[in-house]
């Protein structure tokens, strides 16, 4: 009784019919395939090329600004407001399913696992799967695990992107939710609490934390306490319009677009700030 082939075998048994079928009938892959892929790069480059010259070209308006909207868009926006409160931020859509993966994992503790390890733990499987599944069988309908497994991968990225692009932002309310608290812990006095609200949807706690509120960017400070230091509100509103004019190399941005008013509540709110009473 003839002995069983062994997978190696097998695999070296398929591989010589491989490279026969490849010499009867088939083309090499060198140089046929590398050439048919370096054609049709060229194509893409020169598109790309095609596409950027006519941005530019069409974009560059009768003033020179940049700001003409030409065929494909203008060459470069308005600068950024940072004292809007009102812009929402968005990703690209391709980022849209990252962009909720942050709302599921918002706590400091679990971004990590939720922006790179989940990502990572998939596309290393993905890599790897020509290694680990070396079954010849690659009809669907009897490969039902890797089947289960794609559509659910589809399946999950749809509706992450879906959800990722109807997504209100959370940030902003989230922190509006905490100002009763801040004024509770504080005692902060009635003429704060505009400034306080504020503080909550202009953006500040993207850098800075207030009472275990917002997070801690670029060596931002923490708030809590800052009117133990008796700055003054005519401080308070000079760092505001201009940080690097009054602490000079602060990579906090400039403010002075907020208004007087705006910039007056603030440094209400930050000078009435005196931590938990």
């Amino acid at each position: 009784m003839a002995e069983k082939p062994t997978r190696f075998e097998l695999r070296r048994a398929d591989f010589a019919r491989y490279k026969k079928d490849v010499k009867e009938r088939g083309k090499p892959f060198f140089p046929w395939a590398m050439f048919e892929d370096t054609v049709m790069s060229l194509v893409v480059v020169c598109v790309i090329v095609a596409l950027a010259a006519i941005w530019k070209w069409t974009s560059y308006g009768p003033h020179h600004s940049g700001l003409h909207q030409g065929l494909l868009g203008a060459e470069y926006a308005a600068p950024a407001d940072p004292g809007t409160i009102n812009f929402v931020p968005r990703p690209d859509w391709y980022f849209y399913f990252l962009f909720y993966l942050l709302r599921i994992f918002k706590w400091p503790e679990s971004v990590f696992l939720g922006t790179i390890g989940i990502p990572t733990i998939l596309l290393v499987l993905l890599i790897s799967l020509p290694f680990y599944d070396t079954r010849r069988e690659r009809r669907l309908s009897r490969r039902p695990v890797a089947v289960v497994a794609a559509v659910l991968v589809v399946v999950s990225m749809a509706v992450l992107t879906w959800k990722g692009a109807t997504a209100k932002e959370a940030l902003a309310s989230e922190v509006l939710a905490d100002v009763p608290t801040w004024v509770k812990e504080a005692k902060l006095p009635p003429e704060a609490v505009p400034g306080a609200k504020l503080f909550a949807t202009s953006g500040c706690t993207a850098c800075h934390t207030y009472l275990g509120s917002g997070s801690s960017n670029l060596g931002a400070p923490d708030l809590s306490e800052i009117g133990k230091r008796n700055l003054g509100i005519d401080f308070q509103i000079r760092h505001l319009k201009c940080p690097s004019c009054v602490n000079p190399g602060s990579p906090m941005p400039k403010f002075e677009s907020l208004g007087e008013e705006r910039l007056h509540q603030l440094a209400v709110f930050l000078e009435a700030s005196k931590g938990k009473q």
